[in-house]
This record gives structure tokens, sequence and C-alpha cells, in this order.
């Protein structure tokens, strides 16, 4: 119990150090959340660049709401959120169009090769970053980050039966890049 409290303590002074913008707790802060962030963030942008940039501005939310953060609770966690929520701010602000609805869309199967078995982290996912930004958004937050269609369609504007088509055409159109992709290399 004393171990606890006394990282907790430790956390809580960290913590406050980054609220009163001292440069080494907050460098310290960056480097140690950069990389896993910045795989959250690739998953929804379409390049690198686009990446960084919706990281550097999360991480100035992060920084900005940081005495808001609950010390003993997962700091990690708590930044990610930041970066998801980040994202989906990038989309909105980027939609240039929506997809429309399919009534069929619980139908559509394949019994084509499990090609992704077969492809790299890597491959996977530049195959997600050529999804356009509404599908690419609806696949994260449902196979990744584990949000209902519900939750999706309030997070994104659109309706649940739209969160739903989105995300068939999302892994159908990824099935058919990495089956390419296998194909091609295989």
């Amino acid at each position: 119990m004393e171990i606890a409290l006394q990282l907790q303590n430790e956390e809580k002074g960290f913590i406050e150090a980054c609220a009163n913008k001292e440069r080494w707790a907050q460098k310290l802060l960056y480097e140690k959340h950069y990389s896993k962030m910045m795989g959250v963030c690739l998953r929804y942008s379409n390049n690198r660049e686009d990446a960084l940039d919706i990281l550097h501005e999360g991480f100035i939310k992060v920084f900005k709401n940081i005495s808001k953060y609950q010390p003993g609770t997962s700091i990690n966690a708590w930044i990610r959120r930041i970066m998801v929520n980040t994202s989906i701010d990038f989309y909105r602000k980027n939609i240039r169009r929506r997809t429309e609805d399919i009534d069929q869309a619980y139908s559509l199967s394949s019994s084509d090769p499990d090609a992704i078995s077969q492809c790299t982290e890597k491959e996977i996912l530049e195959a997600v970053q050529t999804l356009s930004p509404a599908y690419r958004a609806v696949f994260n937050l449902y196979v990744i980050e584990g949000f209902s269609h519900r939750e999706i369609a309030d997070q994104l504007g659109v309706t649940e039966s739209t969160s739903r088509s989105n995300l068939v055409k999302a892994r159908m159109k990824l099935k058919a890049i990495l089956i390419a992709k296998f194909i091609k290399h295989g």
C-alpha cells in the first residue's frame, strides 16, 4: 500500500509539473507516449503528415487539459481518448461527402482466402490509410476502439445504418486491397 501511495504522489507531482507548463515534464510525457499515440493517429489518417497533425493537435489538448486528469487512473487511456477524439474532429473538419446507406449490408460475404493473415501490420495499416475518411473512421471506431454503431453515429453525425454500411464497405475494400496485394506478392 505504501508503494502505491508513493507512486500516486510521484504521478501527481509529474502531472502538476505538466500543468505548470514545465518543459521537462511535457517533453517526458510527449516522448513516452509518442509512438503509441502516433499508431492511433495513423489509423485515422490518410498519411503520415495528417497523422502528425492529429498527434500534435492532440498533444496540445493533452497539455491544455492535463489538470483534468485524475492521478491513479491510466494516463495512457486518457491520452488515447483525446487522440481518438482529435482524429474524429479532424475527420469531421475534412469530410467532403457522405456515403449512402445500403439496405443489404448484412448479406454481403465472401469465400475468398484470408489475405489478412498473410499480411504484415505495415501492409494492413497502409491499406486502412487508403480508405476514404468516412470508411476509415467507422472501421477504426468499430473494429479498433470497440464503439457500437449507435456511438459511432453520434460521434460522426451519421445514422446507425450509414455506420453499418460504411463498415461493410470498408471491410470489402480492405479485403480487396489485401487480396490483390497477396496475389501480387504471393
